[in-house]
């Protein structure tokens, strides 16, 4: 027997206040399933976003700076 087939059997044999708080939590479950799969969406865009960004970089010459470089002079 399929889960739906006893999911259905079970909330049948349920009172209407408890089908109601089955409906709620079914109702809860896909909206996270899909805050999920928008979470997960996003996630992959942002990887391919950045690998995009950065492609051909680890080709550059990467400049070496001394603590010279990094020392401001006020005057």
């Amino acid at each position: 027997m399929a889960h739906s087939e006893r999911i259905q059997e079970h909330v049948e044999k349920s009172p209407a206040p408890f089908q109601a708080e089955v409906l709620n939590f079914v109702e809860y479950l896909l909206a996270k399933a899909e805050r999920e799969a928008v979470r997960q969406e996003r996630k992959l865009w942002s990887s391919l976003s950045l690998s995009s960004a950065m492609r051909g970089m680890e080709d550059e010459d990467i400049p070496t700076y001394t603590t010279a470089d990094l020392k401001v002079v006020f005057s």
